[in-house]
């Protein structure tokens, strides 16, 4: 399977083009990133979107966005006018996530519509406790008779007090839309 995940720079501005024959849109930018040696330059790519999701990339990105983008990397292979041929890298994107650290930007495009949003407004230590569940004890109460190798029901033996007063866990709700709900993943893409 071919699939890269690369974190980036935008170095040119998406370029919105359509191909001849079916119309279709078609977005390609530059990006930058480092290299893994210290003494080697930052390596340029260029990076294509096809369809809806290249006038996406048209629309909420340009130079200088700092982004995780999600593809397929091939190699085109050029007729150079010096007479020879060359290989240069491409990623086709299918997903896009801005990173930013700030709360004003918009959730990011996605080939699929499935994207994860980044909330970097929030320390990682809270992210991560609002999703905290409570969970009952296993442990009967001395009250409950010994059935041998019968089943216990655990959930009507632990006491309600016992986790209400537990300040550290965080109440969660259910919403009946969850577009509103905080997205709790720690991992922007």
């Amino acid at each position: 399977m071919n699939s890269c995940i690369l974190m980036a720079q935008i170095i040119q501005d998406p370029e919105l083009r359509y191909t001849s024959d079916s119309q279709t849109a078609v977005a390609q930018m530059l990006v930058q990133f480092e290299s893994p040696r210290s003494e080697d330059p930052p390596t340029t790519l260029k990076v294509v979107g096809w369809g809806n999701f290249a006038n996406e990339i048209k629309e909420k990105y340009s130079a200088g966005d700092q982004v995780v983008i999600e593809g397929r990397l091939r190699m085109n292979l050029i007729d150079r006018p010096e007479g020879f041929k060359e290989k240069r890298a491409e990623l086709n994107a299918y997903r896009i996530h801005k990173l930013a650290f700030d709360s004003n930007f918009e959730p990011q495009a996605s080939a699929s519509n499935t994207a994860t949003v980044f909330n970097s407004d929030l320390p990682a230590s809270t992210a991560k406790s609002n999703n905290v569940v409570p969970l009952r004890s296993n442990v009967p109460s001395t009250s409950t008779p010994d059935f041998g190798n019968q089943e216990r029901d655990y959930l009507s033996t632990t006491s309600e007090s016992s986790f209400e007063s537990n300040s550290n866990l965080v109440e969660t709700s259910t919403s009946a839309n969850p577009e509103n709900e905080q997205d709790l993943d720690d991992i922007p893409f």
